[in-house]
């Protein structure tokens, strides 16, 4: 007889497991639901919905951690921690139908929510002149040409335009999937550009890149409404919003206007004082909570949630012990139903846990990151190195989907 464990099995891994012993196919809808272990925080609940929950779960096989005088109701409210599989979660929502007090009624609204998002694994990105991006499936690499001269890896920067329509070509022949062109930095510290410089330096290069090679994806990674709309009309596809609309208050009347997907990251502050005491109670929970109001500030502009990327904004606004927790619970923000990008490359995190000072020197550590987004099904992740990072993302989905 033998014995072993099974890292957990998709749907296609389970299916197989199940015609090689011989079990009757019909009952794989039922263990499909109990193939995964679900752990979902949830926040600010009525104590007496607490204790129901609690029960509820207990009694389908899962559990929910709360305050220790959530059963007495010492305390009024308590956040929790559910642990279940999609199916003890699924017949929850069918017995909260019948439960709507306490706040019971909201809280099956925000599950329901938050499971059927979770599981979305695809999404279709409509760009300019009828063309699609498919996201999902495969994690696609974004390059970075950077027509700047002060950009925190000096490797990327290409301040001649001519230059910088080179790199951007050979990063398309290394496999990059879409190119970030920027014409100013946002390292820590760094300085604004004017609009009119910014513009300068971009268009020539985003018009460039789309006459030489008219199907190619492009973004423009600015913060500043007036460069977006320039760029967009030279030819870029995407608008790559580090400031996550928050530097420009005419952005998303832009965006809405332009109508092409915009990837809205995280921040605070801005690149030259976020550093100075970035600070969170809880940095999944705050952050995961900020992404959801810039989400919500976007449609509100009438920007289409379905053109919307979120990033978590790894190195802004964020020390390395932040870095670290958000890349070790990226799941966390699959709840916000967006895909979302990944921009780690070379930065300091990588440098302080390696003892690595230098940009240049940080190679191996953001490949190390990127297997980690590949295995996760992260749908982008930008990088400088494209080659080296498009190998290991090849290598991690072949095992990954290896039956």
């Amino acid at each position: 007889m033998k014995l072993f464990l099974l890292d957990e099995l998709n749907e296609k891994e389970l299916l197989s497991e199940m015609n090689r012993i011989g079990a009757d196919q019909r009952s794989f809808p039922y263990f499909a639901a109990k193939g995964e272990t679900l752990l979902l925080s949830a926040s600010d609940i009525d104590v007496r919905a607490a204790n129901a929950l609690k029960q509820e779960m207990l009694s389908r096989g899962g559990d929910i951690i709360v305050h220790k005088r959530t059963i007495d109701c010492g305390v009024p409210r308590t956040d929790a921690l559910l642990i279940g599989t999609p199916g003890q979660f699924s017949r929850l929502l069918e017995k909260l139908e019948s439960m709507p007090y306490w706040g019971l009624g909201e809280f099956k609204t925000a599950l329901s929510t938050a499971l059927t998002r979770a599981r979305r694994r695809a999404w279709n990105m409509s760009l300019p002149g009828g063309r699609i991006l498919p996201l999902g499936g495969r994690t696609r690499i974004m390059g970075i040409v950077n027509v700047t001269g002060n950009s925190f890896f000096q490797g990327s920067r290409r301040p001649a335009p001519e230059d910088a329509v080179t790199e951007a070509l050979a990063q398309y022949e290394a496999g990059a999937d879409l190119v970030d062109i920027g014409g100013e930095s946002t390292r820590p510290g760094a300085s604004d550009v004017p609009a009119p410089e910014e513009i300068a330096r971009v268009v020539p290069v985003i018009s460039e890149i789309r006459r030489l090679r008219p199907d190619s994806i492009l973004s423009i990674d600015t913060r500043k409404a007036s460069v977006a709309r320039a760029a967009v009309e030279a030819g870029a596809d995407i608008v790559n919003d580090v400031s996550g609309l928050r530097f420009d208050p005419e952005m998303p009347r832009t965006l809405s206007n332009l109508g092409v997907p915009v990837i809205l990251m995280h921040s605070r502050e801005t690149p030259g004082t976020m550093q100075e005491s970035p600070n969170y109670a809880h940095v999944v929970s705050d952050i995961w909570e900020e992404l959801e109001q810039t989400l919500e500030k976007a449609v509100l502009a009438g920007i289409r949630r379905e053109s919307v990327i979120l990033d978590p904004g790894l190195g802004f606004a964020k020390n390395s012990t932040h870095n670290l927790s958000l890349l070790k619970h990226l799941k966390a923000f699959r709840t916000l139903g967006r895909p979302l990008l990944v921009g780690h490359s070379r930065k300091s995190t990588i440098g302080q846990v390696l003892s690595l000072p230098s940009p240049a020197d940080r190679l191996e550590g953001t490949l190390a990151v990127s297997a980690l987004c590949a295995w996760q099904e992260i749908p982008i992740i930008r990088v400088h190195d494209v080659n080296e990072n498009l190998r290991v993302v090849r290598m991690i989905e072949a095992i990954r989907n290896a039956s």
